[in-house]
């Protein structure tokens, strides 16, 4: 994989040219800012910058109004070869909060091992309903430790307005839930994107992400997108690199409460 010319195409098509993901969201292009604006239970937040030292300043502050305005807590997702250089520490300064780093995991499906499997016991089952939904928000509550209420209700909308552009899947031993995960396309681009993937502990250590993480793959390959992007936290990056999957770049979320 030639990683500075697949992270371009990554910035073009997912960040500067971004469409919304979820039907009540909207993509804004401000100047030199892309922002999607969305229901307080969707993502709200900074997809991509142009910015430089003179103007970043006034573009942080300029979104802060906004935001504040709509009274909705907002992300700026700063990626590690952002510019300015700074950019993170600017934010900072004016009120957000960084949270984790994680890393853009891109993997090119030609080089992908997809054939691994759920251990013994377990079952995927895909989410279809308002109960499916019910049991992976249950599950993201568990595996996180974070409230899920906002996850809950922007699958509930994704599934109504077009259930064929999410694909969520649950992982069952049993009829006991314990692993949940989500697969998004975004038409008239080469990639998916693979979230959530959260296993409540106790289950962890059995493969079961990983299976989850193959099952999805193929879900990809069969709607014919070349690549696939996870943001993937520490535990889950050794699993994926395994998978063929190759780190790109750092990206960070830093939030801010109006």
């Amino acid at each position: 994989m030639d990683h500075a010319a697949v992270l371009a195409l990554f910035d073009r098509d997912m960040r500067e040219s971004a469409q919304p993901d979820g039907p009540d969201a909207t993509v804004e292009r401000v100047g030199p800012v892309v922002r999607q604006v969305a229901p307080e239970h969707g993502w709200n937040g900074i997809l991509w910058s142009d910015l430089d030292e003179s103007t970043a300043d006034a573009a942080i502050a300029e979104q802060i109004a906004y935001y504040t305005g709509l009274g909705r807590e907002f992300e700026w997702k700063v990626y590690g070869h952002d510019l300015p250089v700074d950019l993170g520490q600017r934010l900072v300064a004016a009120g957000f909060t960084p949270e984790p780093d994680e890393t853009l995991m891109i993997g090119e499906v030609a080089d992908l091992t997809l054939d691994a499997e759920p251990p013994e016991g377990i079952r995927i089952v895909p989410v279809t309903d308002e109960a499916g939904v019910g049991l992976a928000a249950d599950v993201h509550e568990q595996a996180f430790g974070t409230d899920s209420s906002r996850l809950r209700q922007r699958m509930l909308a994704q599934l109504k307005a077009d259930s064929d552009a999410v694909v969520a899947v649950l992982a069952l031993d049993g009829d006991v839930p314990v692993s949940a995960a989500r697969l998004e396309f975004t038409p008239g681009t080469r990639f998916a994107g693979l979230w959530g993937g959260g296993t409540v502990e106790a289950w962890r250590g059995r493969g079961i992400y990983r299976a989850l993480v193959a099952h999805r793959s193929r879900v990809a390959v069969e709607h014919g997108y070349r690549y696939l992007q996870v943001d993937a936290v520490a535990q889950s990056r050794p699993i994926l690199e395994r998978l063929g999957f190759q780190p790109l770049t750092t990206t960070t979320p830093y939030t801010y409460l109006p």
